[in-house]
């Protein structure tokens, strides 16, 4: 099974420790909910094993990996409701007369608790009725300890920006989505070419850093979970939930548009020197992009130079100094499961953990891949034990690899942003595949009688021509 790197202690398995309450009706008795690892449990006794008491608070790793995994099993605003009704229930809270020293050590705690889930998950606090368990629970508390109401307060205020931020969302990508037909050339308002507007390649490498970290940035750590599972197996066949994965999509796009850029941008000179010199600027580009720790630009830009419509220009190719495209190939090549590829990440994770500057923390992995290591994670192991148990461990292991993409999702870019270069990568428009072969074809003559075909197929049907 495919696996990423280990995740930060943020979610180390081997730090939780079973709450102090009674296991739910139907454990097994004698067998512990968490044991190190846990391997399964009830969801309800999970559910208690969440809610903090006044002598005891959730591991870190724990509060992660369940509010990571409940939502395959109940809505979070669901899963909020009880909670917030077990701390009722457990502290008496509806009661007249509160033991206030009692209260004031389990208040602190809740509101810790608070915190770490709207930090961690905001999306999860989006509908009202959620915000309503909030100020119901804090405001029956709030009478022990003048401090609890202000703390309330600030988190509200915290939780709102950033859901705020979140709904912005980066700048959008304008007509990534309708690649343009070739027309011989593109008129000259609407496409300027790439090394017009940054020639340099440590530049546009670190703009490209700029774009990817935004990207980044708003894509929820629950996404990757409702990517691919929208149900529980024990319910009916219909999906629970409908599919929060815009920001998922949305960079799945921003990667095929780069790759749709670099073909692009090759294959528009008229010039085979130009389209050498082309080639090889992407090819110091992506070399910069390596050396930063930005994978997934890396492979959106070899990938858009493996594109057939480029990789068949041979005449080209003849004037490129190909040895560092070479060396980039096979570190990032697939064999052995992108063997070369994750001994780099390693080495990069390794670096971020131990930078003195923020340019020595910048991880940005191969995204395709990481998403299909957490699809094969999921598909390899049921998300309920026959008994109806929660799969418990299977979720530690996602929450390492999504633990970890938090961390780096949330490095700061250290360089400083060009507004041209950024828009013009969202902006620029790229040419769809037929508009590649066309554009290929006209720079170097089809060499056999395949292409011959393809390319008076291709005239016709997009220039009118016979």
């Amino acid at each position: 099974m495919p696996r990423t790197l280990s995740a930060s202690d943020m979610v180390t398995p081997g730090s939780l420790s079973p709450p102090p309450t009674e296991s739910t009706e139907g454990e097994q008795a004698g067998q512990p909910l968490l044991d190190g690892a846990p391997s399964s449990a009830s969801l309800d006794t999970l559910i208690q094993h969440l809610v903090p008491t006044a002598d005891y608070y959730p591991e870190k790793a724990y509060i992660f990996t369940f509010l990571l995994s409940s939502r395959l099993f109940i809505e979070p605003r669901e899963l909020l409701a009880r909670v917030c009704h077990l701390c009722i229930e457990q502290q008496q809270l509806d009661k007249p007369v509160l033991d206030k020293a009692r209260v004031r050590k389990f208040g602190a705690k809740l509101l810790q608790l608070l915190a770490e889930w709207t930090e961690t998950f905001p999306r999860d606090f989006e509908e009202e009725s959620t915000i309503g368990h909030l100020t119901d629970v804090v405001g029956r508390i709030a009478p022990c300890d003048e401090t609890y109401g202000n703390r309330m307060h600030q988190l509200l205020q915290a939780l709102h920006q950033k859901l705020a931020s979140l709904g912005q969302g980066p700048e959008g990508l304008v007509g990534a989505d309708k690649p343009i037909s070739y027309r011989t050339k593109p008129p000259a308002s609407i496409h300027r070419e790439l090394l017009g507007v940054c020639s340099d390649p440590y530049t546009l490498a670190q703009q490209l850093t700029h774009v990817e970290l935004e990207r980044l940035r708003h894509i929820g750590p629950e996404e990757f979970v409702q990517a691919f599972v929208n149900k529980d197996s024990l319910s009916d066949t219909k999906p629970r939930f409908s599919d929060k994965t815009n920001n998922v999509e949305a960079y799945v796009k921003w990667f095929n548009r780069l790759c749709y850029l670099v073909a692009t941008e090759i294959c528009m000179p008229a010039k085979k020197k130009q389209r050498a010199q082309v080639i090889e600027f992407f090819i110091d580009v992506a070399r910069e992009c390596f050396n930063i720790g930005n994978f997934n630009s890396l492979m959106a830009i070899i990938s858009g130079m493996n594109m057939s419509p480029v990789s068949r220009l041979k005449k080209t190719w003849a004037k490129v100094k190909t040895a560092k495209f070479f060396i980039l190939e096979h570190q990032m090549d697939p064999t052995g499961n992108f063997c070369n590829y994750r001994t780099a990440l390693r080495g990069a994770a390794h670096r971020s953990l131990t930078a003195h500057s923020s340019r020595e923390k910048i991880v940005i992995p191969f995204f395709s891949l990481l998403i299909k290591d957490i699809y094969f994670l999921n598909e390899g192991c049921a998300n309920r034990l026959p008994n109806g148990h929660v799969n418990f461990e299977k979720f530690l292991e996602l929450a390492k690899q999504v633990g970890e993409f938090i961390t780096w999702k949330q490095v700061e870019c250290p360089f400083e942003q060009d507004p041209s270069i950024t828009h013009y990568l969202y902006t620029a428009p790229i040419f769809s595949e037929d508009g590649l072969y066309l554009a290929s074809y006209e720079s170097e003559s089809p060499e056999n009688q395949t292409e011959k075909e393809r390319w008076r197929s291709l005239r016709s049907s997009i220039l009118g021509k016979t």
